[in-house]
């Protein structure tokens, strides 16, 4: 395994595994990563309002992790490049797995599903991977939609949930899980969201979201 080399004494004595999770940034996104797994877990046990909660709110604390690294002093180099592949492979499970998953579990488990399930997963390794070495366009935009954007979307294409058949809507989810893999990788210029107003418009939209799903499960009991 190759030695990092921005910081020699960290190239020669490298921290635990462990430390890594003991980095506040490194916590907030593990949270998020909770929040992601109860996501998952509630797809699959056919709790889909519970679902779209974990979800939402996975994508909050996605939004939060750079800001607390930002915050912090005296962060190395090296702290803030294994924060940002921590944060990169959880999203990846946040926005790509749980939406692979969602779509699986509702249509249940139809073989047509598959490739929808598929795309919306690769799409992020192809579009991480990329981002992870081309970083932002200018400091200010990124190349294809954002991967969060795919939580974000879906927990409000799921609202039409309660009015349309579950196989209308098992479309409706299909379409939009192609659509959003097509997005992630597309050709087009979108604009950093995760700073100023609109990080209180997605804490706003993120208890809006957790108050809407939370009654539909207390209607439901």
């Amino acid at each position: 395994m190759p030695s990092v080399k921005t910081q020699s004494n960290q190239s020669i004595n490298p921290p635990s595994i462990l430390s890594i999770a003991f980095d506040l940034p490194n916590v907030c996104s593990l949270v998020g990563l909770f929040s992601a797994l109860l996501a998952l877990f509630f797809a699959l046990t056919g709790n889909y309002p519970a679902a779209m909660v974990g979800l939402i709110w996975a994508v909050f604390f996605d939004w939060n992790d750079g800001k607390i690294a930002r915050k912090m002093k005296g962060r190395t180099t090296v702290q803030g490049q294994i924060g940002g592949q921590v944060d990169s492979l959880i999203d990846i499970v946040s926005f790509g797995i749980c939406p692979a998953v969602i779509l699986l579990s509702y249509g249940n488990y139809e073989p047509y599903l598959f490739p929808g399930a598929f795309l919306i997963v690769a799409a992020g390794v192809l579009r991480l991977s990329y981002f992870n070495v081309y970083g932002l366009n200018g400091g200010s935009t990124y190349k294809g939609l954002a991967y969060d954007n795919n939580a974000i979307i879906l927990v409000f294409v799921f609202l039409l949930e309660s009015f349309i058949s579950t196989s209308a809507f098992t479309i409706v989810l299909y379409i939009t899980i192609i659509v959003l893999s097509a997005l992630n990788v597309a050709p087009i210029r979108t604009p950093k969201l995760n700073g100023g107003v609109w990080y209180y418009a997605l804490a706003l939209y993120t208890l809006t979201i957790t108050f809407a799903y939370g009654w539909l499960l207390l209607s439901n009991v």
